[in-house]
């Protein structure tokens, strides 16, 4: 089992500094060059994907959001996404499969909200905790319940990132290293699976990285 989770394992270091974490970082090494030289077609399909989300985190967050707060999650959708995607490449460490960075990105998102929202509309916040129509003997069941489920919001948030991103990975390396000891025509079904595997993972990290923003974005609209 300790060799089955290693993939996961931050291990590399220079001078006692983990490097694996570096390929979070190695997006900047990747993008000047496509954003800021000439509008390019991937430039334009960019701007179109940008534009798209930020409709519809507007429609979400509704009229009374702060103009531009869309582009927080826009940024968290992107950061997300480009880190899902260099985890399928070999031997690079997938940083979003790691509870370290999924809860560094929901946490502080969630708290911000929760000091806002209480801070400036308190009794809003209180309405929340108990549903529409909910009878009065259930009411101070449903206050726990509500304020249970608001608790757990950034767990589940990072959780849910973090397990889609290792289950994947982890059947990959699974199936990939029963490779040598099967025969060639078993291997030839082996590779089919394997490519369609890594089509279903690509499809994954575009889903998990829409699915925290929308979320966060959802959670934003609650305390407005």
């Amino acid at each position: 089992m300790t060799n089955l989770f290693s993939v996961f394992d931050p291990t590399s270091s220079i001078m006692s500094t983990s490097m694996n974490w570096m390929s979070t970082f190695s997006g900047i090494i990747i993008l000047p060059m496509m954003f800021w030289l000439v509008p390019s077609r991937m430039n334009i399909m960019w701007n179109k994907i940008t534009s798209t989300l930020h409709k519809e985190f507007k429609t979400l967050i509704g009229t009374t959001g702060f103009n531009g707060s869309t582009f927080i999650f826009i940024s968290v959708f992107t950061l997300i996404l480009f880190n899902n995607f260099m985890g399928l490449f070999p031997y690079i460490f997938t940083s979003t499969s790691h509870l370290v960075m999924t809860l560094t990105m929901a946490l502080p998102l969630w708290l911000s909200f929760m000091v806002y929202g209480w801070f400036n509309h308190t009794q809003h916040m209180f309405a929340h905790l108990v549903p529409q129509g909910t009878p009065p003997v259930l009411m101070p069941f449903m206050v726990c319940i509500e304020t249970i489920s608001n608790m757990i919001r950034p767990g589940t948030l990072a959780v849910r990132l973090a397990a889609n991103m290792i289950a994947g990975h982890l059947l990959m390396t699974l199936l990939g290293n029963t490779g040598p000891s099967i025969s060639y025509s078993i291997m030839m079904l082996l590779l089919i699976t394997q490519m369609a595997l890594l089509m279903l993972e690509s499809a994954v990290a575009i889903i998990q990285s829409y699915v925290f923003a929308v979320l966060s974005t959802l959670y934003s609209s609650e305390v407005n």
